[in-house]
């Protein structure tokens, strides 16, 4: 009996020592508490992402015509435009614009009298400012219109190519094409150099701002001009624009297209 109780107690005892063996080589990590302080926090990725999703709101918002009138990009947005006008997102929404504009085309009846038609603004419709916008922050920069027009009388604005596509499209459906843009009337002629260059062609009607437009707000300026489309019997099936103010006001298309731009708003 005495024996039984030797042999018990060792078994305890080496049981215990197992056990504390065991605990001290736990294979689990114990849990690590770390201090951070508020500088360490500003490192961290959460606030760029807090940023970005913030940009990505406020274009949403530019995109819906949700915004008042601005006059230039958010400082803290100026990577994440820059990012979006030079990478993948703008080609991709650009070519979804385009796709949905040519199925409305195919889909419409046209009248057979020559008179259905579709407007397209120009510029970041047609033709890309993108060379010039990169040397003034895409949009970080108030919009000068000396400057620009500097850059439009070098006549080198390379086509939106999904722009092209649909342009074509249009043209080959048969619709008559109307080009109503708020460049001067003194800037025609380097226009339609810079469209032929660039692959537009056989437009019906090319409209600038004349002496007496420059005062009137590009909503005003267009919708006039769309009244006297219409007064010369046109009806305008579609219409293709970058701002708002290319589609609202009277006599609208029946259906409008908005292509994206984050860089500027014209009221």
């Amino acid at each position: 009996m005495f024996f039984l109780k030797k042999i018990l107690i060792f078994l305890s005892v080496f049981t215990l020592a197992l056990c504390e063996e065991a605990l001290e080589s736990d294979p689990f990590p114990k849990p690590l508490i770390v201090e951070i302080n508020e500088a360490q926090l500003k490192e961290w990725p959460v606030e760029e992402e807090e940023v970005q999703l913030q940009c990505t709101s406020w274009r949403v918002a530019v995109e819906a015509n949700n915004l008042s009138p601005w006059e230039k990009i958010p400082e803290e947005c100026a990577d994440y435009v820059k990012e979006y006008m030079i990478g993948k997102g703008y080609e991709l929404d650009l070519q979804r614009v385009s796709n949905e504009a040519k199925a409305f085309a195919r889909s419409v009846y046209l009248s057979g009298d020559g008179k259905s038609a579709w407007i397209f603004d120009v510029d970041e419709t047609l033709l890309s400012n993108l060379p010039y916008y990169a040397d003034h922050g895409f949009g970080l920069e108030v919009f000068d219109s000396t400057k620009f027009g500097q850059w439009v009388e070098m006549g080198i604005a390379p086509a939106i190519e999904s722009s092209l596509e649909l342009y074509e499209e249009v043209l080959s459906l048969g619709f008559k094409v109307i080009l109503l843009t708020g460049r001067s009337e003194r800037h025609r002629s380097i226009t339609v150099e810079n469209l032929f260059q660039a692959g537009f062609r056989e437009w019906d009607k090319l409209l600038l701002r004349s002496s007496e437009d420059h005062e009137k707000t590009a909503t005003i300026y267009k919708s006039e001009k769309r009244n006297e489309l219409v007064e010369q019997g046109y009806q305008i099936l579609g219409n293709s624009g970058d701002q708002w103010s290319d589609l609202l006001g009277s006599s609208m298309s029946i259906r409008s297209f908005k292509l994206p731009n984050p860089m500027y708003y014209i009221s």
